[in-house]
């Protein structure tokens, strides 16, 4: 037989045994794992939350009467409910008019009514009191936002017991007033009563 035939027929022969010996090693050998795929992580994202913003200050309510308390030479002193804008005339004519000993000249007619305001009509001859809330001028008649008393406060136009009592509380809470216009950082009072009390009042 030729060599070379020999030769090809055997390599032929070694081919099958070749495949087999190598199928036979890879399912007999252990089989690693694949790689767990890593879980895609996903970032949660909160919602932005709402900017929170700053709590309203109360509005400050304008009423629409007046208390008035009207004391000395009148018919009939007392206190008096009186319409939003009224005179100082108003207030003499709704108490009945001046006793005849009343000094008439001694009382402005034409001041405007604040809520809360005592005025008294002096007889003739007596020293004529201010009524409370009428400018004077005077430092020391002035009321000192810091050592002022509740009533103390309460001598001011258009300042109550709820409102002298929110001034002390915010006296208390945050300090001393360093300024006449911090005053309407207060609960309650705006630009309008404010506007009534900033020639009244005073800081130290």
């Amino acid at each position: 037989m030729n060599f070379s035939k020999l030769q090809n027929k055997i390599g032929w022969l070694l081919i099958p045994t070749a495949a087999a010996t190598i199928l036979a090693i890879y399912f007999l050998l252990p089989q690693e794992n694949p790689e767990a795929v890593p879980e895609a992580s996903f970032d949660l994202i909160d919602a932005e939350s709402p900017q929170q913003t700053p709590p309203k200050k109360p509005v400050e309510e304008i009423p629409e009467h007046l208390m008035v308390d009207i004391k000395g030479q009148v018919a009939s002193p007392g206190v008096f409910e009186l319409p939003a804008g009224s005179r100082l005339q108003d207030a003499i004519k709704a108490a009945g008019g001046f006793l005849p000993a009343a000094d008439d000249r001694a009382i402005n007619l034409a001041m405007k009514v604040q809520d809360e305001m005592s005025i008294y009509v002096p007889e003739v001859g007596e020293e004529a009191l201010v009524p409370s809330g009428t400018p004077t001028g005077a430092s020391d008649s002035l009321v000192n936002l810091n050592t002022a008393t509740e009533e103390e406060l309460m001598t001011l136009p258009g300042i109550g017991p709820s409102k002298a009592a929110a001034i002390i509380a915010y006296r208390t809470d945050t300090g001393t007033f360093q300024k006449v216009e911090d005053l309407k950082e207060v609960s309650g009072i705006g630009d309008k009563t404010f506007e009534q009390l900033a020639e009244l009042i005073k800081v130290n």
